[in-house]
């Protein structure tokens, strides 16, 4: 038998020996600059978990916010066919009970538009702004107003889910009152 076998086995009971008590114990100033170091990693790890819980708040509230918008875009235009609809009937027929009934499905109507955050953009005698209106012309009026509203604006908390059509007054009679027959 050899004495090679013997030799390995006694150098990786030295090995594991040496494995187990470190060569130099860590100092004071090791220790405490390795708790610093973990520390500091906490406190990045920390800020990055409450940086993720901001940012998927706020895609949440975004994805709501273009929902709710997006639901207002495809119901507006019922809403506004029902509104024509009562403004085109004769004073003839104008008391008769399915009017009424008409006018009641568009008011309701309104209150789920109104209860979705949506509400009406004021245009009609204000002055003339891109952000809130859409100008489909010129017309007989006080210059850079909204003389006449074709078609209604929406917003939802401040922002415009559509834009109000209208027409804006080009500075001829100035005198002459806006109302939304024009």
């Amino acid at each position: 038998m050899s004495d090679e076998p013997l030799q390995d086995e006694n150098a990786s009971e030295q090995a594991a020996e040496e494995a187990v008590v470190p060569a130099d114990p860590p100092t004071v100033a090791d220790l405490e600059a390795k708790i610093a170091e973990l520390e500091q990693a906490q406190a990045r790890a920390l800020a990055d978990y409450r940086n993720l819980e901001r940012r998927t708040s706020e895609g949440r509230a975004e994805l709501r916010r273009l929902t709710t918008a997006s639901a207002i875009i495809n119901l507006l235009p019922v809403y506004d066919d029902l509104t024509r609809a009562i403004e085109a009937v004769e004073q003839e027929i104008a008391e008769h009970e399915w009017v009424s009934g008409i006018s009641l499905i568009r008011d309701k109507f309104r209150g789920v538009l109104d209860a979705t955050g949506a509400s009406e953009i004021e245009a009609l005698g204000k002055p003339f702004d891109p952000r809130l209106h859409e100008a489909a012309g010129y017309a007989t009026g006080p210059e850079g107003q909204v003389v006449h509203v074709m078609q209604s604006g929406w917003a939802i908390n401040e922002h415009v889910v559509r834009p109000s059509m209208v027409m804006v007054g080009n500075g001829d009679g100035a005198d002459a009152t806006t109302d939304e027959t024009r």
